[in-house]
């Protein structure tokens, strides 16, 4: 059932409601968006709640996971298409590119859930017959009026023929998840900023800056349905906790991403997670590269700027 919650009167009262359908969740207490309206022809304000604490995007330092961000955002990937340009139920929507950036000040925890308002504008909208092939969407999340974060992500929308066509095998799900490997030994849970083992994505490697992904396809959150490849969510993911078991004692706190989706990271075969810590950039955040790399090649980009737990709150 998806959840029922009063909106405060600092968000705008939006006509529309959200389902757990909507946003491609099977757990509708995974649903962060509450509401939406269209405001334009490419243009749609959304109303979204973050709980003070969560089963999975957990509080970090007194401030919101980053990836709580993230997962809002990947949440109106479905919502948009399916209300705003008629992609059927069944349509495979996939990443191509994530740019998103969280304001660390405005990331802090309070006693109550937070009100999150979404502007979403489309753009760069292309179509394949009637359908929609695919669009660019940018969101500016405010929180009381605040800028909290923006995004931008590019997705292409696939009819199951031509998903079948992409994905040759693969696209046979019940083969995809039987030929799984089963996940390795995760890292301790400390390294990568998690409470518990079972949150843990990565497994050691015997290279430094390099350590094993981990498909636990019983994770609730990360595999909340079954899926045929890794899910964009946990590379993500990856991406994070690489960060941390990269510089540990730096107490980093990411808050920018710049992804890049190039290929399948299939189940049945180990894939790689590298990093390499390049110069700061022009704010003096640091900045890590994350790479997912199987069968020898580039199957996913991350681009990681962290800033320390004490700059955050100064900010």
């Amino acid at each position: 059932m998806t959840r029922t919650v009063q909106l405060s009167s600092a968000l705008p009262a939006l006509p529309h409601r959200v389902s757990k359908e909507d946003v491609h969740k099977r757990d509708g207490a995974e649903v962060l968006l509450v509401s939406w309206e269209r405001t334009g022809s490419d243009t749609f304000t959304v109303a979204a709640v973050w709980p003070s604490d969560r089963s999975f995007y957990q509080t970090v330092n007194g401030l919101y996971d980053p990836l709580l961000f993230v997962e809002t955002v990947r949440q109106n990937v479905p919502l948009i298409s399916h209300v705003g340009y008629d992609v059927p139920p069944g349509h495979h929507l996939i990443w191509q590119d994530l740019t998103c950036e969280v304001s660390p000040s405005v990331m802090q925890v309070t006693d109550g859930p937070s009100l999150i308002e979404l502007r979403i504008s489309c753009s760069q909208v292309s179509r394949r017959g009637a359908r929609l092939a695919a669009l660019t969407m940018d969101v500016v999340a405010l929180r009381d009026g605040v800028l909290l974060g923006t995004a931008r992500a590019r997705f292409t929308s696939n009819p199951p023929a031509v998903y079948r066509r992409l994905r040759g095998a693969y696209a046979d799900l019940e083969r995809s998840v039987a030929a799984a490997l089963p996940p390795a030994a995760p890292v301790d849970p400390e390294l990568v900023e998690r409470a518990r083992e079972s949150d843990v994505v990565l497994a050691d490697c015997e290279f430094p800056g390099r350590w094993q992904l981990r498909n636990d396809l019983s994770h609730p959150v990360l595999f909340d349905h079954p899926v045929d490849h890794a899910p964009g969510m946990l590379l993500l993911e990856a991406a994070r906790q690489a960060v941390h078991a990269q510089s540990p004692a730096a107490g980093l706190a990411p808050v920018r991403f710049d992804a890049k989706f190039s290929r399948y990271v299939e189940l049945d075969a180990p894939c790689w997670i590298v990093t390499e810590t390049g110069v700061p950039d022009l704010v003096g955040r640091t900045c890590i590269s994350v790479t997912a790399v199987q069968a020898g090649e580039e199957a996913f980009t991350c681009a990681v700027a962290s800033c320390t737990a004490a700059l955050s709150y100064a900010a």
